[in-house]
């Protein structure tokens, strides 16, 4: 009796010990704004061969409910048309069509709309709506039964004051949104919902005119922030994830539950943004993340942290190169760079997709020497296919932008042969394509092979889903960056 006493009593505070240190969870998230994209069965098959037991879906389409059924991934879904639910009623019709999947897919979340209050600074009207659609959400899953299901939103970092200040405790939210945020933190705290951030080191170091490795924890800082009470700073992921955990206390919610949303680092398009930085960048982060050392604000706390995305999508909008770039892989399945999905910090690719069928080692390409040859009218079939078809790697700093004119034209016709599916009624622009079976990549420009399209639902693009970040936020980018809109960079490069 006596030692099954004690047995008991050890397991308890192993027990207690277990839910006071918490486990941190990395997850994923996949969007599939692509010409070409995987099958959601690949995608779960690819997330379970690298052991991601979190997901994040920018959508709620069956096809991709059914794939995760049975997976045992946590997922967390997406209601971009927040307008349709102008009711509890609409709310609950929703949920009927998406949540009999739930039990069975491990829904967690719903996340309604998109970086509605980093809209909101700028358009009151719209952020009154995704709030509104929010607690209609939260009063349905709550009457239908479903309230283990936790309603929230996505929030990126510029909903605070956060370029303007030079150490944590001095972030606050804006103050077109202060009022809206505050009583949305209470409602937040009341179902026990985590508030969702989302982060771009990359972007302030460059704005802070910092060395690119204090975006992210490594090994040996190139700068350290103090702020008040002793906390020191040596990257730029936890001043950032801080910032959020001093406004949260002044908005006087401070033990809210914070989860980092999306985490993202493009390897195309952005300054610095590239395979190599990205990998330092991630080996670094993830085991910090999961050894639940926390924060200087929340010491020995995990850090749920989502990494976006898991492949390129070469159909976001193309306000930046760099959109359409922040894949683990590329859009054929090929990783892009060495990451350990577990935060062990492995020197491991991940793995690779099953099943996976290439198209043809087949491009087109620019025929030369053409009679005739006009090159306004070569100009105009380059910038007809760039339109169409994914030409960022050609911006400048970007991966392609040092190709000659000849290879600029070549690429932006291989990619919409691609993106056609190879099609060879594709490759004519005017008589100034081939088709050929000679690999024209360069040793830094890599002219792709996509898949084959398979037979998949909902496969056409729809609009709306902007990712990342919110307009408002990419607004900001321009200014910084100065990066005229793509096809003009693309008509200066041809120019030359």
């Amino acid at each position: 009796m006596i030692c099954n006493y004690i047995a008991y009593i050890v397991a308890v505070i192993l027990l207690g010990l277990s839910i006071g240190r918490g486990e941190c969870a990395i997850g994923v998230n996949w969007g599939r704004n692509n010409a070409q994209r995987l099958i959601p069965s690949m995608v779960v098959d690819l997330l379970l061969q690298n052991g991601v037991k979190e997901a994040r879906i920018y959508n709620a389409q069956e096809d991709i409910l059914k794939a995760f059924t049975g997976s045992g991934i946590n997922l967390t879904i997406t209601l971009f048309n927040f307008h349709a639910i102008d009711s509890e009623d609409e709310a609950e019709k929703w949920l009927s069509q998406k949540l009999g999947y739930a039990k069975h897919s491990n829904i967690r979340r719903i996340y309604i709309g998109f970086d509605a209050f980093a809209q909101g600074i700028t358009d009151k009207k719209s952020l009154n709506n995704s709030l509104s659609a929010y607690n209609f959400m939260r009063a349905a899953l709550r009457d239908s039964g479903y309230d283990y299901v936790k309603a929230t939103m996505p929030h990126p970092d510029i909903i605070l004051n956060v370029e303007n200040i030079t150490r944590p405790s001095e972030a606050e939210f804006r103050p077109e949104i202060k009022e809206e945020m505050h009583g949305f933190l209470r409602l937040l705290e009341a179902d026990k919902a985590p508030l969702v951030i989302e982060l771009l080191p990359i972007y302030y170091v460059l704005l802070k005119n910092l060395s690119i490795d204090f975006a992210g924890p490594s090994e040996n800082p190139s700068h350290v922030i103090k702020d008040v009470n002793g906390a020191i700073y040596t990257d730029y992921f936890t001043f950032l994830h801080d910032s959020f955990v001093w406004a949260i206390n002044k908005a006087g919610v401070p033990d809210l539950d914070i989860v980092v949303g999306a985490v993202g680092w493009p390897t195309d398009g952005f300054p610095g943004g590239n395979t190599t930085t990205a990998e330092h960048f991630f080996k670094h982060l993830l085991p910090y993340v999961i050894s639940n050392k926390g924060t200087p604000m929340r010491p020995g706390k995990p850090i749920d942290t989502y990494v976006h995305a898991l492949t390129d999508e070469n159909m976001n909008p193309d306000y930046f190169p760099y959109a359409r770039h922040w894949g683990i892989y590329r859009t054929n399945g090929e990783p892009k760079y060495k990451i350990d999905l577990s935060g062990q910090g492995r020197d491991i690719f991940p793995a690779r997709a099953k099943g996976i069928m290439r198209m043809p080692e087949r491009w087109c390409v620019y025929r030369e020497n053409m009679k005739g040859y006009n090159k306004s009218r070569v100009i105009e079939e380059f910038k007809y296919a760039c339109k169409r078809a994914d030409c960022t790697s050609l911006a400048p700093g970007a991966s392609c932008s040092g190709l000659s004119f000849n290879l600029n034209v070549s690429y932006a016709f291989n990619m919409y042969f691609q993106m056609m599916f190879q099609d060879e009624r594709e490759c004519v622009f005017g008589g100034y394509a081939v088709v050929v079976t000679e690999d024209p990549s360069t040793d830094e420009c890599v002219f792709p092979v996509e898949v084959v399209k398979g037979q998949q639902e909902n496969f056409v693009f729809k609009s709306g889903q902007d990712r990342l970040f919110a307009p408002f936020f990419v607004s900001l980018l321009s200014v910084f960056l100065g990066i005229v809109k793509l096809l003009e960079s693309c008509k200066n490069l041809v120019r030359n």
